[in-house]
């Protein structure tokens, strides 16, 4: 597959690294700052990328930015026609934006807070055991997200997501707190926390505290490179879906609904 990537510092190269690996091919890299993208454009000039994609023969899209720029980019990207995998997050209250604009135009797009394969796995288990514990009222439960210090948007795709699987399983939390408490939590609300340090790829915890013992379910990243893999694995069965007709374009799709 010939694939164009729309954002090329560390995580860009990674994803190229794998999607070459893969046996694609990258056709063009396109960012705003690195020095050694085929295509260097000014910040917000999307009609510049929308240029370079058009120009390389790309056949399908991944963008990884930056919170800042991801809207206007996937904007400019899916009217292309071609299909969009979106890593960048902190766009999640636009969703219903973008899926009106992919029906609006034809166009087809793919987002999900962590493309990590081991995380979309841990979703499931933190579901599982929220909905076991919740059957069990002197179990409280609370969330933890600790990231590198370069990470622009707190708390993280990944934490909010684990939020929601949390709250799916118990149905008692409906709402998501992130700032400090300065008084008393409510029994309705659960805490989602996080820490910008250092170099730290991504940690994530769930914390089911009783009166007599704790559960802790931990998921650690070692590398950026498991997202980098799920995001090129998203992209090709994204566009073999379209094909075969398992799924539509003109949609905003998740990770749910390529691998269930």
């Amino acid at each position: 597959m010939k694939i164009a990537l729309v954002g090329y510092g560390k995580m860009g190269h990674m994803i190229e690294q794998c999607a070459l690996r893969d046996g694609h091919e990258v056709v063009a890299t396109i960012d705003v700052m690195a020095e050694d993208a085929q295509y260097k454009v000014a910040a917000g000039d999307t009609d510049a990328i929308v240029r370079a994609v058009k120009s390389s023969g790309a056949e399908g899209i991944i963008e990884f930015t930056h919170p800042k720029a991801v809207m206007a980019n996937i904007k400019a990207l899916i009217p292309l026609g071609l299909p969009v995998v979106v890593g960048t997050t902190g766009w999640n209250d636009k969703h219903e934006e973008i899926a009106a604009l992919c029906k609006e135009v034809g166009g087809t797009c793919m987002t999900a807070g962590n493309f990590s394969i081991g995380v979309n796995m841990f979703y499931k288990i933190v579901e599982e055991a929220a909905k076991i514990l919740a059957e069990y009222p002197e179990y409280d439960v609370a969330t933890w997200e600790a990231h590198h210090n370069q990470k622009a948007d707190s708390p993280s795709g990944t934490a909010l997501e684990i939020a929601r699987r949390v709250m799916n399983g118990n149905p008692s939390k409906t709402e998501m707190i992130f700032d400090a408490f300065h008084d008393r939590p409510q029994a309705n609300q659960l805490h989602v926390s996080s820490t910008r340090c250092g170099n730290i790829p991504g940690t994530h915890k769930v914390f089911f505290d009783g009166t007599a013992d704790t559960i802790e379910l931990t998921h650690t990243a070692r590398s950026r490179e498991g997202f980098a893999v799920g995001a090129v694995k998203c992209l090709a069965k994204l566009d073999s879906a379209l094909k075969t007709g398992k799924l539509a374009k003109g949609n905003l799709y998740g990770w749910d609904d390529l691998f269930n």
